[in-house]
Order: structure tokens, then sequence, then C-alpha cells
């Protein structure tokens, strides 16, 4: 049988988050890093069209949601995060979560200590179609969503805490406390941002 692992590094990396979405308690296999690629806030979830609207405090509805997002680059960061290992049928239970991500084979990009043991290592990275460089007009960063992924590193370590702060551009919107005021999430997938 096929050892499949992904490599998550951004609310992949919260045990609570993986767990929450596969359905069984999840656990990390190995922290890492993913040589050539770059990350960064270049995920859009376009409001009107996707299956969760978030609306901020004053109770606009902001046309973008901006999530992170890794791809090969000529000047890559090498961003650190964490492999877990997955059957085939959970893989497919994550391409559900990650609907506005494609799954790509990294094994070969991956650096760590020692062996992982995987005969494939997956990552995701944004469809074109949710791929924004620069940041669309009227985006946010719901707060919940970097304030897990901070908490998420933390408990890897603080020298992995610091590791994901230096290999991840700066947020270019703002950052806010939304609420959730429209859900056709599936069973799984986070409502907190």
């Amino acid at each position: 049988m096929r050892r499949a692992g992904v490599f998550g590094y951004g609310s992949l990396v919260s045990v609570a988050s993986a767990s929450q979405t596969i359905g069984r308690p999840v656990e990390i296999a190995a922290v890492a890093r993913l040589e050539g690629w770059t990350r960064a806030w270049t995920l859009g979830r376009n409001q009107a069209r996707s299956e969760k609207t978030f609306a901020r405090p004053d109770g606009s509805r902001p046309r973008f949601c901006l999530g992170l997002n890794v791809e090969p680059s000529e000047r890559p960061t090498a961003p650190n995060g964490a492999l877990i290992e997955l059957s085939e049928v959970e893989l497919e239970r994550l391409d559900l979560r990650e609907i506005r991500y494609h799954r790509v084979e990294v094994t070969e990009a991956l650096e760590l200590d020692g062996e992982h043991g995987f005969d494939a290592i997956y990552t995701y990275t944004a469809r074109p179609e949710h791929h924004h460089p620069e940041p669309p007009e009227d985006a946010i960063v719901v707060a919940s969503y970097p304030a897990t992924i901070e908490a998420a590193f933390a408990q890897l370590g603080p020298e992995q805490l610091e590791l994901y702060r230096r290999t991840t551009a700066p947020i270019p919107v703002e950052v806010t406390a939304a609420t959730l005021v429209r859900d056709r999430i599936p069973a799984g997938n986070p409502r907190d941002w």
C-alpha cells in the first residue's frame, strides 16, 4: 500500500483543523521545508461565488477573502510546514476542503532531517482562477485564519513560528475579525475563515 503525505504550510499545520476535515485524529509526521517555492497571500476567495460569506464588524461584505498559497518561484524562500499522512480516500476528502487549490506532488522538493518514508507527498497551490499575485480590490484576511496558523506553528516550537514569519510574505490587505453570514460549507470544512 502506498504511503501518501501532505505538506501543510498554513491551516493544515493545525492538527485540530486537519483532524476536523479528515474525521480522525491527525498527527504531524515531520517538519519540513519546500525548496524552490515561496509562500504568500495570493489565494483569493470571491465571496459572491463561494460556499461561505464573511462580513466585517460594520456589516459590510468584502468582495474577496485572501488565504495563503505556495508557488514555485525564481526567488524561493523555502517555506516551512508539516507533513501529515493520509489515505487515498482522505486525500480526496482534503481536495473538497481545498477547492480553490490544485493538489500537486512535491516529493522531490521537500527538505527535512532524516527519511520521511512516504511514496508521494503533495501540497496545494492556487488554481489559476483563484490566484491573485496582486490583491484584488476590496479584499480582507479573516483574522481567525492567520491566528490559527501562527498558533499551529507555535505548537511546533518557537523556531518554527519564527521561520514561518520569515518565509511568509506580509499580509497585503486589512485583517479583520469577520463574522460568517452565509454558510453552504461542506461538512468538515473550517467555518472560522
